[in-house]
Protein backbone atom coordinates (compact mmCIF):
# COMPACT_ATOMS: atom_id res chain seq x y z
CA UNK A 1 0.00 0.00 0.00
CA UNK A 2 1.31 3.36 -1.01
CA UNK A 3 1.45 6.18 1.79
CA UNK A 4 -0.74 9.16 1.52
CA UNK A 5 0.73 12.36 1.76
CA UNK A 6 0.17 14.38 4.79
CA UNK A 7 -2.35 16.95 3.73
CA UNK A 8 -1.18 20.63 3.82
CA UNK A 9 -1.66 22.32 7.48
CA UNK A 10 -4.78 24.09 8.09
CA UNK A 11 -3.06 27.62 9.00
CA UNK A 12 -6.32 29.51 10.17
CA UNK A 13 -7.68 26.46 12.04
CA UNK A 14 -3.78 26.78 13.87
CA UNK A 15 -3.72 30.00 14.35
CA UNK A 16 -7.56 29.55 16.37
CA UNK A 17 -6.06 26.60 17.95
CA UNK A 18 -2.76 28.60 19.11
CA UNK A 19 -5.44 31.86 19.84
CA UNK A 20 -7.39 29.53 22.20
CA UNK A 21 -4.44 28.26 23.96
CA UNK A 22 -2.95 31.81 24.31
CA UNK A 23 -5.98 33.46 25.87
CA UNK A 24 -6.15 30.62 28.26
CA UNK A 25 -2.89 30.44 29.15
CA UNK A 26 -0.96 33.63 28.78
CA UNK A 27 3.07 33.73 28.73
CA UNK A 28 5.68 35.64 27.12
CA UNK A 29 6.29 33.41 23.78
CA UNK A 30 4.14 35.87 21.37
CA UNK A 31 4.98 34.31 17.72
CA UNK A 32 2.57 31.78 16.48
CA UNK A 33 4.60 28.63 16.78
CA UNK A 34 5.15 25.94 13.87
CA UNK A 35 2.86 23.58 12.58
CA UNK A 36 3.86 20.27 12.31
CA UNK A 37 3.12 16.76 11.92
CA UNK A 38 4.68 13.29 13.12
CA UNK A 39 5.91 10.62 10.39
CA UNK A 40 6.31 11.00 6.87
CA UNK A 41 2.72 9.79 5.58
CA UNK A 42 -1.15 10.54 6.63
CA UNK A 43 -1.66 7.23 8.22
CA UNK A 44 1.91 7.85 10.19
CA UNK A 45 0.95 11.01 11.15
CA UNK A 46 -2.33 9.79 12.57
CA UNK A 47 -0.61 6.66 14.67
CA UNK A 48 1.91 8.72 15.95
CA UNK A 49 -0.90 11.69 17.08
CA UNK A 50 -3.02 9.21 18.68
CA UNK A 51 -0.31 7.35 20.87
CA UNK A 52 0.63 11.33 22.03
CA UNK A 53 -3.16 12.06 22.71
CA UNK A 54 -3.20 8.76 24.57
CA UNK A 55 -0.11 9.79 26.86
CA UNK A 56 1.55 6.77 25.42
CA UNK A 57 4.07 9.23 23.59
CA UNK A 58 5.87 12.03 24.88
CA UNK A 59 9.37 12.53 23.11
CA UNK A 60 10.33 13.14 19.53
CA UNK A 61 13.20 12.90 17.58
CA UNK A 62 14.53 14.83 14.36
CA UNK A 63 17.65 14.93 12.27
CA UNK A 64 19.39 18.64 12.72
CA UNK A 65 19.36 18.41 8.77
CA UNK A 66 15.67 17.95 8.25
CA UNK A 67 15.32 21.65 10.22
CA UNK A 68 18.18 23.18 7.93
CA UNK A 69 16.20 21.73 4.93
CA UNK A 70 13.29 23.41 5.95
CA UNK A 71 15.08 26.59 6.92
CA UNK A 72 13.84 26.32 10.63
CA UNK A 73 15.03 26.85 13.94
CA UNK A 74 15.81 23.98 16.08
CA UNK A 75 12.99 23.92 18.67
CA UNK A 76 14.20 25.21 22.66
CA UNK A 77 12.89 24.39 25.83
CA UNK A 78 9.87 26.61 26.54
CA UNK A 79 8.97 26.68 23.01
CA UNK A 80 5.63 25.82 21.35
CA UNK A 81 4.58 23.60 18.40
CA UNK A 82 1.35 22.50 16.68
CA UNK A 83 0.62 19.27 15.82
CA UNK A 84 -1.53 17.62 13.37
CA UNK A 85 -3.36 14.77 12.33
CA UNK A 86 -2.88 13.58 8.75
CA UNK A 87 -5.76 15.34 7.49
CA UNK A 88 -3.51 18.83 8.02
CA UNK A 89 -6.01 19.11 10.99
CA UNK A 90 -4.24 21.15 13.85
CA UNK A 91 -5.33 19.15 16.96
CA UNK A 92 -2.74 19.87 20.20
CA UNK A 93 -0.29 22.38 21.12
CA UNK A 94 2.75 20.62 22.31
CA UNK A 95 5.52 22.47 24.56
CA UNK A 96 9.02 21.57 24.41
CA UNK A 97 10.10 20.48 28.15
CA UNK A 98 13.85 18.78 27.19
CA UNK A 99 16.23 18.96 24.44
CA UNK A 100 19.43 17.18 23.43
CA UNK A 101 21.70 16.77 20.46
CA UNK A 102 23.54 13.68 19.45
CA UNK A 103 23.92 11.60 17.18
CA UNK A 104 21.45 8.65 16.73
CA UNK A 105 23.59 5.99 18.50
CA UNK A 106 23.10 7.97 21.60
CA UNK A 107 19.59 7.35 21.69
CA UNK A 108 19.20 5.83 25.45
CA UNK A 109 16.46 3.34 27.19
CA UNK A 110 14.67 5.83 28.43
CA UNK A 111 13.97 8.12 25.24
CA UNK A 112 13.29 4.75 23.53
CA UNK A 113 10.61 4.23 26.16
CA UNK A 114 9.40 7.31 25.83
CA UNK A 115 8.72 8.30 22.56
CA UNK A 116 6.02 5.42 23.00
CA UNK A 117 6.29 3.87 19.32
CA UNK A 118 6.23 0.11 18.72
CA UNK A 119 7.67 -2.26 21.80
CA UNK A 120 9.28 0.96 23.24
CA UNK A 121 12.79 -0.51 23.25
CA UNK A 122 16.19 1.30 22.34
CA UNK A 123 16.84 -1.83 19.50
CA UNK A 124 13.41 -1.19 17.83
CA UNK A 125 13.90 2.32 18.50
CA UNK A 126 17.19 2.60 16.28
CA UNK A 127 15.50 0.00 13.64
CA UNK A 128 12.74 2.00 13.04
CA UNK A 129 13.89 5.50 13.12
CA UNK A 130 16.74 4.57 10.90
CA UNK A 131 14.34 3.32 8.51
CA UNK A 132 12.60 5.81 8.36
CA UNK A 133 15.57 8.70 8.53
CA UNK A 134 16.99 6.86 5.22
CA UNK A 135 13.75 7.21 3.24
CA UNK A 136 13.38 10.73 5.04
CA UNK A 137 17.22 11.80 3.43
CA UNK A 138 17.09 10.05 0.42
CA UNK A 139 13.23 12.24 -0.49
CA UNK A 140 15.38 15.06 0.74
CA UNK A 141 18.95 13.86 -1.25
CA UNK A 142 20.75 14.19 2.07
CA UNK A 143 23.49 11.52 1.93
CA UNK A 144 23.21 9.42 4.90
CA UNK A 145 25.46 8.84 7.68
CA UNK A 146 24.89 6.74 11.06
CA UNK A 147 26.87 10.14 12.30
CA UNK A 148 23.68 12.55 11.39
CA UNK A 149 22.75 14.45 14.62
CA UNK A 150 19.75 14.39 15.82
CA UNK A 151 17.39 16.50 18.14
CA UNK A 152 16.08 14.25 21.16
CA UNK A 153 13.24 16.57 22.11
CA UNK A 154 10.54 15.56 25.65
CA UNK A 155 7.34 17.61 25.27
CA UNK A 156 4.04 18.14 27.33
CA UNK A 157 0.36 18.58 25.96
CA UNK A 158 0.19 22.18 26.83
CA UNK A 159 -3.53 22.79 24.76
CA UNK A 160 -6.37 21.45 24.99
CA UNK A 161 -6.16 21.24 28.94
CA UNK A 162 -8.21 18.01 28.47
CA UNK A 163 -5.89 15.87 26.25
Amino acid sequence: MTPTPVAEPDMAAAARLWRAYRDAVPGDELEHPSVEWFGDSAELADELLALVLEGQKTATATLVCEFSAESQLLPRIGGHWIACDGSGTPTVVLRSTWLRLGPISSVDDAFAWDEGEGDRSRESWLADHIRYWKRVTENRGIPWSDGLEVVFERFEVAWPLDR
